[in-house]
């Protein structure tokens, strides 16, 4: 079995520059098995197939050697780009701010970038100990930096890791700053070359208390009191993240109770030991926090992922049973308490709601029921966040932005402040969150959503689908006929050019209206389709069984349509 003689210099030219003693023996080895062995040819030809894509999520992707993996050499050299793109926009001598989390290498990785930000000319800091990203995400403004680094990979598998870039208006990068970096970055030959400096200074512990009390203050402020505060209890996973020491902070802060931890899961592990996948919204991942507070007959249990930037709520509903809210439930719930919170102060609220293209149509009469403006944006925080005047965003995966004038980002620990708030002032006045979600559906209608994805194994597989799609419409999917159909790709009203279609779906008897959305996922190796039924109806255990069958039915239809099919 003989190897291609240009793979063998572009391993020979990779073992040159790497400076991790770890990946260079871990790719020596997989250079000898692949003389002889197909698997470990397979995976040698894989890990330099091509470069890990650097985009408006920054990079992310396995830890290995090769260009196509998280490495030491991928990040010197992201983080070279990162520089020449810094100091070409005048920010030389500028700080930079560097945060990381638990998993394997993140502080590697933070230390390499503040050495290659250092030898820039720019002034990087970095923080001493692990951190959540809405923590890093506040620091950028706090510090005057002109961008900041994240190393994470938020909620993947143990085996990857990230890095996420934001530019000093504290929010991530779009286009066309992401092009402009990942060009500088191509243009890194030899990572040995990259002039190196000191690793820098240390983010004071300041700043984390910065973000605690005013974080906290944003709870202080509002219309509850402490002993409303105290008198809820609740349940806390961290999913082996890093988000339990800030969340503590803020809760003690703002005069919670202290959560019962998941022992299990509470202190940061980069090998997530007791989840299969550590994302609150993957089957069995919150099995361990729902039995706790079974146990522990808790009002809430609360969730954030491993980076802490998403927060997941369960609730006993009235039968005592735990349910997982779907993300659209816990943004529909945060949008009407910031209207409610600021009625109950007697403040005049202003700005505007937003949400992403995916996320509930919910949203939007809400905000205009109050007077508000309302956006909704592509997919991605990065667009929600650069909403003008936002009081509150949310995407239905989880992220919600609670205090855009502190945080510029999804903040799974501010929102979960804010979650704890609306139920201690619930429980004061003796409602329900299931309450509140019927009061929604009576006024804007039952707003019911459903997902369904496939997982792909190429690019071309989602070129081949998308394309399908555009050229070969369904008429009707479900029992509903299809209206009109948004190409998303030349462009949509204000939104900029994404690979996504929107189909309209028309109304039938109870059902006002209904959509499918189809996109390939930005992080994942997926094609995911976004379901959403708008069903009318005074009795809504009848809307509800309405809706559940027809999404049952697009869902059906839909499925198909990723595969190709139609």
């Amino acid at each position: 079995m003989s190897i291609d003689p240009a793979l063998r210099e572009q391993v020979s030219n990779w073992l040159l520059q790497d400076p991790d003693p770890k990946t260079k023996a871990e790719l020596t080895n997989l250079f000898q098995a692949a003389q002889t062995d197909q698997v470990a040819l397979a995976e040698l030809q894989d890990a330099f197939s091509g470069s890990l894509e650097f985009g408006t999520a920054g990079l992310r992707g396995a830890l290995g050697a090769g260009p196509n993996r998280m490495n030491r050499v991928s990040v010197l050299q992201a983080a070279s780009g990162l520089a020449q793109y810094l100091v070409q926009q005048g920010f030389a001598g500028r700080k930079v701010v560097i945060g990381f989390d638990a998993r394997y290498n993140s502080d590697v990785f933070a230390s390499d970038t503040a050495l290659v930000m250092s030898g820039a000319g720019l002034q990087p800091i970095v923080f001493s100990h692990v951190v959540p990203t809405p923590v890093l995400a506040f620091a950028i403004r706090n510090q005057d930096a002109c961008a900041g680094v994240m190393v994470t990979a938020s909620h993947n598998p143990p085996q990857d890791n990230g890095y996420k870039v934001y530019l000093g208006d504290g929010r991530q990068i779009v286009s066309p700053a992401d092009k402009e970096i990942a060009s500088f970055i191509k243009s890194v030959s030899d990572v040995r070359l990259i002039n190196q400096g000191e690793v820098g200074n240390i983010v004071q512990d300041d700043v984390v208390q910065t973000y605690v009390d005013l974080t906290s203050q944003l709870i202080i402020s509002g219309p509850t009191n402490e002993l409303q505060r105290k008198a809820v209890t609740s349940v806390y996973t961290a999913m082996h993240g890093v988000g339990w020491n800030t969340l503590k902070s803020v809760f003690q802060k703002s005069g919670f109770t202290e959560p019962i931890a998941a022992i299990e899961q509470r202190d940061p592990d980069p090998a997530f030991p007791t989840v299969a996948f550590p994302n609150p919204e993957e089957k069995g991942a919150l099995d361990i926090s729902i039995a706790l507070a079974e146990a522990q007959n808790a009002d809430v249990l609360i969730a954030n992922d491993p980076d802490a930037d998403r927060l997941a709520i369960a609730v006993p509903d009235s039968t005592g049973s735990w349910i997982t809210l779907r993300g659209d439930q816990i943004g529909a719930l945060l949008g009407w308490w910031m209207i409610e919170r600021a009625n109950l102060a007697g403040n005049d609220m202003s700005g505007t709601f937003a949400n992403s293209i995916v996320s509930s149509m919910l949203l939007e009469p809400i905000a205009k029921s109050a007077g508000l403006k309302y956006e909704s944006t592509l997919t991605g925080f990065k667009w929600v966040s650069r909403v003008e005047n936002l009081v509150f965003g949310y995407e239905e995966a989880l992220g919600y932005c609670v205090d855009p004038q502190n945080v510029s980002d999804k903040d799974g620990i501010s929102a979960a402040a804010m979650f704890m708030e609306m139920l201690a002032h619930l429980q004061g006045v003796n409602r329900t969150v299931w309450q509140v979600l019927e009061e929604l559906a009576k006024a804007f209608g039952l707003h019911a959503t459903d997902q369904v994805s496939i997982r792909v194994t190429s690019s071309a597989q989602v070129v081949k689908t998308m394309l399908g799609i555009r050229t070969n419409p369904p008429k009707q999917i479900g029992n509903l006929q299809v209206i009109g159909i948004d190409d998303l790709a030349t462009g949509h009203g204000n939104l900029p050019a994404t690979d996504a279609v929107i189909i309209h779906l028309a109304g039938e008897n109870q059902v006002e209206k209904a959509r499918v959305i189809i996109r390939p996922s930005g992080t994942e190796p997926k094609i995911k389709c976004y379901l959403e039924v708008v069903v009318r109806g005074d009795d809504l255990e009848i809307a509800r069984q309405t809706a559940d069958n027809e999404l049952r039915l697009i869902a059906a239809d839909a499925k198909p349509l990723l595969s190709g099919g139609n």
